[in-house]
């Protein structure tokens, strides 16, 4: 009996963020994409979320490869922690700019030299196992996007990933419609398409239509530009230096991952910038006010960003002040709306001004509206479609968007996380749900310790809480040796000597940290409470 196509979705359905999806044919596995999302405010002591990708460990050795769409963290962010988890594949493919970024984050985690890190042009086709795959190249927010076709006896699915048929981009490199139509004449089993924008009629603008935006915008302003935006955004970070050099101002890159992301896609071609306009964050004081541009991570208000330590006079090279003008060249991502709103009413607290995509069109959405999600439907015509990359509102209205252009409704399948899609000659239909949740990570760790204020001793056992932590099913053993950690730290304060309760959590804060690094090689929060009686 033949092989069912099995699309297995752990991530980015019912939700925008943590994109991941197990393609599985004859016993073997690809994996497109391994994203993850960030957390919302209620969500405390966690810094990253994480699909849930057991489904994956007791299968590590069937799978053939990873495929990624392109370099955004919602789609490659939690590549570290599934190698950490499964193991290394045979391959792993994307572009040439995803590979790079890739290659910089898998160094960070001390994974580089292991990864079989390997760029797959467009229109190359790479054989693993019984998939053939093929990258083919689509416009999006970020350079080197490809959707992911896969190839299999039993049928064809394409992973569009992140899309816009943008007819102007930056690179000068528009979709491959000719291929999209080419899938259409061919056959295409399966299409799961990104549903973002599915709620807005039309057809997005282009990329290149912010840069002339941000000029305008730019020539008005008297003192210091701050523009934050994705700092994966290569072509709107090329776009302000364009801008910024038209105007005669320096440029300082702040926050580390934008310097990184700049200089990856420097080394390999894909952004430049005029000799001598960069200057270092520590230099911006050196100059007028009216002669810089400072390009800055912080878009979605993310705690430790550095806007959001900006705006909260923490930052060591840059401290905003009146006649500032602060541009947000993005729009929030769904859940982090009440984030950016604190920083904008904390930068108008400090007297600065500020510019978003509602007061000027210096934003452009990477993802396409309605019509391009109709176009892309049109174009590859597949028999089955399950909308993908959205909640369940946006899924729905993707759904009525490929019923609209003439797809069968019982061949429209709006799935949600852990709920397989199995296709083969007889029909498609929802397997087996295997009931895929999130995860969580580095997490919180809380040790409560009570000692006497006479002298030191220990009066109870420490308590230990956790949150958020991923893959802890060691955590009775852990637990046990933490608790016999902390008695002996206090064991040494008493006997040396010290009761300040400050000094106690700090020495505590130190040898927890180090021990849960030991142990699970995660740098969670450590909050060390001592309770003296």
């Amino acid at each position: 009996m033949p092989s069912k196509l099995r699309v297995l979705p752990l991530g980015g359905l019912g939700e925008i963020g943590k994109n991941m999806t197990v393609i599985e044919y004859d016993g073997r596995i690809v994996v497109v994409d391994t994203g993850l999302m960030f957390p919302t405010a209620e969500m405390h002591g966690i810094d990253l979320v994480l699909p849930d990708f057991s489904y994956l460990r007791d299968r590590a050795d069937d799978i053939e490869a990873i495929v990624l769409t392109h370099g955004h963290e919602d789609h490659v962010g939690a590549l570290p922690y599934v190698l950490r988890e499964i193991g290394i594949p045979p391959k792993i493919y994307g572009g040439l700019l995803t590979i790079g970024m890739v290659r910089s984050k898998l160094d960070e985690h001390k994974l580089g030299d292991k990864a079989p890190l390997q760029e797959l042009p467009p229109g190359e086709k790479a054989r693993c196992g019984p998939f053939e795959i093929e990258l083919i190249h689509l416009a999006h927010s970020i350079p080197d996007m490809r959707g992911v076709l896969l190839k299999t006896d039993a049928g064809s699915v394409l992973m569009t990933g992140d899309y816009k048929f943008d007819q102007t981009p930056v690179d000068g490199r528009p979709a491959d419609v000719s291929r999209l139509a080419e899938l259409g004449k061919e056959g295409l089993t399966l299409l799961c398409g990104d549903s973002t924008n599915a709620d807005r009629p039309g057809i997005a603008p282009s990329e290149s239509a912010v840069g002339p935006a941000l000029l305008q915008q730019f020539g008005r302003c008297k003192g210091r530009i701050i523009v934050t935006s994705f700092a994966s955004n290569i072509h709107r970070v090329q776009q302000v230096i364009d801008a910024a050099a038209r105007l005669d101002r320096k440029v300082a890159l702040v926050g580390r991952s934008m310097r990184k992301n700049f200089n990856i896609a420097s080394n390999l071609g894909i952004a430049k910038a005029p000799d001598g306009i960069f200057i270092q964050p520590r230099e911006i004081e050196d100059f007028p006010d009216e002669k810089v541009v400072v390009i800055s991570t912080g878009s979605q208000g993310e705690p430790l960003s550095a806007l959001r330590r900006m705006a909260n006079n923490d930052h060591r090279d840059v401290q905003l002040h009146a006649g500032d003008t602060v541009v947000f060249s993005a729009t929030p991502v769904p859940g982090n709306e009440r984030a950016v709103n604190e920083t904008i009413d904390r930068i108008y607290e400090i007297g600065a001004t500020v510019i978003t995509a509602k007061d000027a069109p210096i934003h452009a959405s990477g993802h396409g509206w309605q019509e391009e999600l109709k176009l892309m439907l049109n174009l590859t015509k597949p028999k089955y479609v399950m909308p993908v990359h959205g909640d369940y509102k946006r899924l729905r209205l993707h759904a009525g968007l490929a019923e609209a252009v003439g797809i069968e409704g019982d061949n429209i399948f709006q799935g949600r996380n852990g709920l397989p899609l199995e296709v083969d000659s007889q029909g498609a239909g929802f397997g087996e749900d295997i009931h895929a949740r999130e995860i969580s990570a580095d997490g919180i760790f809380i040790v409560v310790t009570t000692i006497s204020g006479d002298d030191g001793s220990i009066v109870a056992d420490p308590e230990v809480i956790f949150r958020g932590v991923a893959f802890l099913e060691e955590a009775d053993a852990l637990v046990e040796d933490l608790q016999d950690l902390v008695e002996d730290q206090l064991d040494e304060a008493a006997k040396a000597g010290r009761r300040e309760a400050h000094l106690i959590e700090e020495d505590l804060h130190e040898v927890i940290g180090r021990f849960v690094w030991q142990r699970l090689r995660r740098r969670p929060m450590v909050l060390p409470v001592v309770i003296e009686v």
